[in-house]
């Protein structure tokens, strides 16, 4: 592609080529491709059990995702200021769709966490969590720029009311993933380390709490502890799918544990990909996901503007935190909770969230070029 555009190229599209990340963007698109293969591959076995048609969630799954790469393409192009925008709608949205998720959300498995709009199941808590650590940066940035702005303040409020309407649905797994954004939006805007040590004990007691009040937060980590005290059919047959792809993996398409996985096609896509692919491709995969991570803190490891840095690291936090909370369920060293990984697993709201946010990282670390190259000049940051 980069033989379409020479430097001199004034276009808007060569412009967002040579200006943006493309060892991002290769690495969510090697993601994204990966995701259609393994839900392709895992989501047969889930449509026979339940009736349907066995290509319906990978139809579904594609339906969705050109969209998806549309909004993160389409965002990368964005200034500041405008990503800013965008994700404040979204994040009043996503609030919106929370109450009425409350008031006519479809319960499943004891959990309003869905609301159906145009035939597709929304889960607003994944819109919201992504925004908020855009919305959450803005408000710090704010607080740098206006001395008399209660940033902290403003901040807590958005945090608790998001927390809250997740923990009334419940979903205690996206309400510590938001926390996790909070926690590094106060760390990197400096606040005091006491306030960050409190917040850090203040983690440890919601999840105290958390095991006390919902009964199945309780019996995950019950059954992680102790597996003969409840039902560890998914853990079990997970780690059995990873142990019967060994090294080289049984093949694409030739797992055979994947066909008693209830939910191999969405939260165990993990376990698929290791029966099937094997340790070769897990490590190599799970060092690809570090590496874009990496990538993107770097990018903003000289980053003087507020707003750039805590957006683009909330975003980066929030997947390391998904991916390896998926991960450790898949392999039994944290307690199983249902959470997609990035990119890969089925679920319209997780692939159209993703994207979205890494839409944003890459408009966001985008270099302008202030001067033509042609002549001498130099690369600057993005204006807002």
């Amino acid at each position: 592609m980069a033989r379409l555009f020479s430097r001199v190229d004034q276009s808007k599209l060569a412009d967002w080529w040579w200006t943006i990340d493309r060892g991002m963007l290769i690495c969510a698109t090697v993601f994204i491709v990966t995701g259609i293969l393994l839900v392709a591959a895992a989501s047969p076995a889930v449509a026979e059990r339940i009736g349907i048609d066995q290509f319906y969630f990978l139809k579904r799954h594609v339906i969705i995702l050109i969209p998806s790469v549309c909004l993160m393409i389409g965002i990368s192009f964005l200034s500041p200021r405008n990503i800013w925008r965008l994700l404040s709608l979204v994040f009043i949205g996503s609030i919106i769709a929370m109450l009425m998720v409350l008031a006519f959300g479809d319960e499943i498995k004891g959990a309003k966490r869905w609301i159906r709009i145009f035939g597709f199941s929304l889960q607003p808590s994944e819109f919201a969590k992504m925004s908020f650590a855009v919305v959450g940066a803005w408000v710090m940035y704010l607080k740098k720029e206006k001395l008399h702005f209660h940033g902290y303040k403003v901040l807590t409020g958005l945090y608790l009311l998001v927390v809250g309407l997740m923990l009334l649905q419940p979903d205690f797994g996206m309400t510590m993933v938001t926390s996790v954004i909070f926690g590094v939006h106060i760390f990197l805007s400096g606040c005091p380390i006491w306030v960050v040590a409190a917040l850090f004990v203040g983690g440890l007691v919601m999840v105290l709490s958390a095991y006390f009040i919902f009964d199945h937060v309780q019996s995950r980590i019950d059954r992680f502890l102790n597996p003969d005290s409840g039902d560890s059919y998914q853990i079990e047959k997970s780690l059995e799918a990873i142990k019967e792809g060994g090294l080289f993996g049984t093949g694409p398409g030739q797992g055979t544990v994947k066909l008693q996985l209830p939910d191999g096609h969405a939260d165990f896509i993990f376990a698929v990909a290791g029966e099937e692919l094997g340790l070769i491709f897990l490590l190599p995969f799970i060092a690809l996901f570090l590496y874009m991570i990496l990538r993107g803190l770097n990018k903003i490891m000289n980053e003087d503007d507020v707003f750039i840095v805590l957006a683009v690291a909330g975003i980066l936090v929030m997947y390391a935190m998904q991916a390896f909370v998926h991960m450790g369920s898949a392999l039994h060293i944290l307690p199983a909770k249902g959470m997609t990984l990035p990119f890969i697993s089925y679920g319209g709201s997780s692939l159209l969230s993703s994207c979205i946010a890494m839409g944003v990282v890459l408009g966001l670390t985008r270099r302008q070029v202030r001067q033509s190259i042609a002549r001498g000049g130099s690369i600057t940051k993005r204006g807002r």
